[in-house]
């Protein structure tokens, strides 16, 4: 199966369903959104943080450089636990990452006031990690619920293959809206920050809670 081919329905695992992927996109934006205006680095984009990293690095600035290794380091632990929990206990991997999700968050929103920037830099970027490393695919397709750049690259690939006759336009249409949405997610997570400070976790906890729901249903609901 090529990167653009789409599975069966009948073969999709529940937590590969679109509606699954586009909330976890749009949390995924809108939390990188968040860390940026609320602690200056970003929770998902590892690959901006390192480039920010090298660049007040080169400049001897190492005050601000090293502002960007906690998320990194962070980032990295979740990935280790999320494998972890992959080999621990298999399917239900999906089901504990979101709880472990939500729970952080919840925490992070209630102590807001009280924790340090860096305790929230921490738990947030660790909650992308374990997001990105649990839910890995869409409809059969490898995807990132994270970060934009390889779901570009599909929608892209996908629409010169369809307009080439060879290929549908499901696929790229599919990648297309998971970028839409997390730009979505990022702007509501802009407005929010700034308007709503001590209640701006609250949406992504609800998407969270919307994907654990989902994560659960019967497969024939969970496919709709």
């Amino acid at each position: 199966m090529s990167t653009m081919d789409i599975a069966p329905v009948s073969s999709i695992g529940r937590d590969e369903t679109v509606p699954i992927a586009l909330l976890l996109a749009f949390a995924g934006g809108y939390l990188d959104a968040y860390t940026w205006i609320v602690h200056g680095v970003m929770a998902n984009a590892q690959t901006a943080n390192l480039v920010l990293l090298w660049v007040y690095g080169s400049i001897g600035d190492w005050t601000k450089a090293l502002h960007f290794v906690p998320p990194i380091l962070a980032f990295a632990a979740g990935i280790v636990i999320a494998a972890w929990l992959r080999r621990a206990t298999g399917e239900r991997a999906r089901v504990i990452s979101t709880l472990v999700e939500i729970v952080l968050l919840v925490v992070i929103a209630v102590l807001h006031n009280r924790l340090p920037d860096l305790a929230g830099t921490l738990g947030i970027s660790f909650v992308a990690a374990i997001q990105s490393a649990v839910f890995t695919r869409v409809e059969g397709v490898v995807f990132s619920s994270v970060m934009i750049t390889g779901n570009m690259r599909q929608a892209i690939e996908g629409a010169f293959a369809a307009a080439s006759g060879d290929g549908s336009l499901r696929s790229p249409g599919i990648f297309a809206t998971l970028c839409l949405t997390f730009g979505l997610g990022a702007a509501l997570g802009a407005f929010a920050t700034k308007q709503i400070p001590n209640l701006a976790l609250g949406l992504p906890v609800i998407a969270l809670l919307v994907v654990l729901l989902l994560c659960e249903a019967p497969r024939d609901e969970a496919s709709l």
